[in-house]
């Protein structure tokens, strides 16, 4: 079975998060077959799957999700989501053909290679989960907080997110900002429009402090390698539905996109220090999706240069730019992260899909990256 094929079994089982749906078993069955150690961990509602080869020497991991997002409205696409087709200009269309089974299939064949031609020394896995597009709190999270527990080694880890923009391979991620979420809810009087001074107006008291942290420039000088950060507001809420009613209370959602200058716990001081500025009573619930990290130059980014150019002939663009990925858990371990994976221009999308050729591309590209990892 080749990467194609191998994709397409994994695109017919409909992995909707945090689902595996089988995925994980099929591919623990060919890697035990391979000689790899198996390890499934389930936590909660969530599959993980730890597979291993070697024992002395720094290890190479190779992290991926079997989880996709909801296909959307099924008549909207050209073929059925789950159904894998192979179309005339060359793609392989199927939700997760791109984000990310496609990769998850790459792996695999890379792994089987580097299981015959043991022309590297140390230790390759393949880390799997089936909760990166939903909450993220059962799957690689908890996983990375095992492996700190039991001490397990990781020293360069090789994501397959759909990274590339025009062609394979013309952009790597190697790094990205840390994201917080919040929900806050804006605490006023209830009371009647014709009377504002017998109310308090959550609605009013919430616009300027909201406006002067959408406007403030956080990170003053630019972090090098990362994007600014940014404060977005996602929802606001409020109101009873009646047009004399002023509101006794508002809520508004807001994330933060963050550079490597500030934490989560700074960020949290800041914003609820410019509430209590403005005189704003509210209430806040946080949640950390996860710190920024940053991989520097070293024998991972050099490894994945190297094998663009040999296999590819491209020389990447090295960026932190996109949303998050699981390499944030992966990262306080210790361990060089980069993410390479295809383009990622139809991923979430109605007709999601993959070239076929880059697809092919992929399993050298994951066995050169190892070996130039992991010399003999």
């Amino acid at each position: 079975m080749d990467v194609v094929e191998l994709s397409c079994e994994l695109i017919r089982r409909a992995s909707v998060t945090p689902a595996d749906a089988g995925c994980q078993a099929l591919l623990a069955q060919r890697l035990a077959a391979a000689g790899f150690r198996i390890e499934q961990l389930r936590f909660g509602e969530v599959d993980n799957l730890w597979a291993t080869l070697g024992d002395e020497g720094p290890t190479l991991a190779f992290l991926g999700h079997t989880d996709v997002v909801p296909p959307g409205p099924a008549e909207q696409w050209k073929s059925p989501p789950f159904e894998p087709t192979l179309t005339a200009d060359g793609l392989l269309r199927g939700r997760g053909a791109a984000d990310m089974k496609g990769s998850v299939a790459a792996f695999v064949l890379a792994l089987e290679d580097l299981a015959v031609r043991r022309d590297w020394r140390g230790r390759v896995g393949l880390l799997l989960t089936s909760d990166e597009e939903g909450d993220a709190i059962d799957g690689v999270r908890r996983v990375a907080e095992l492996f700190a527990v039991r001490g397990e080694r990781l020293d360069y880890c090789l994501v397959g997110e759909p990274s590339s923009s025009q062609r394979l391979g013309d952009v790597v991620r190697i790094g990205r900002r840390g994201s917080l979420t919040c929900t806050a809810t804006v605490l006023g009087v209830q009371g009647h429009v014709a009377y504002p001074e017998k109310a308090v107006n959550p609605i009013h008291r919430a616009l300027p402090v909201l406006a002067e942290l959408c406007a403030r420039d956080w990170d003053g000088d630019p972090w090098p390698d990362f994007p600014p950060t940014s404060f977005q507001i996602a929802n606001f809420k409020a109101g009873t539905g009646a047009s004399n009613v002023i509101p006794g209370t508002a809520e508004v959602q807001f994330n933060l996109r963050y550079s490597p200058r500030w934490t989560a716990d700074a960020l949290i001081h800041e914003i609820e220090a410019a509430f209590s500025a403005h005189q704003v009573r509210a209430g806040f619930r946080w949640h950390r999706s996860g710190e920024p990290f940053h991989t520097g130059e070293g024998r991972l980014r050099a490894a994945v240069r190297e094998t663009l150019a040999h296999e590819l002939g491209i020389q990447p663009d090295e960026n932190t730019g996109g949303g998050t990925s699981d390499g944030r858990f992966i990262a306080p371990l210790g361990a060089e992260v980069v993410e390479l994976g295809p383009l990622n221009a139809s991923i979430h999308k109605i007709d999601e899909a993959v070239r076929l050729e880059d697809l092919r591309a992929l399993p050298a590209v994951y066995a050169g990256i190892a070996r130039r990892c992991l010399p003999p």
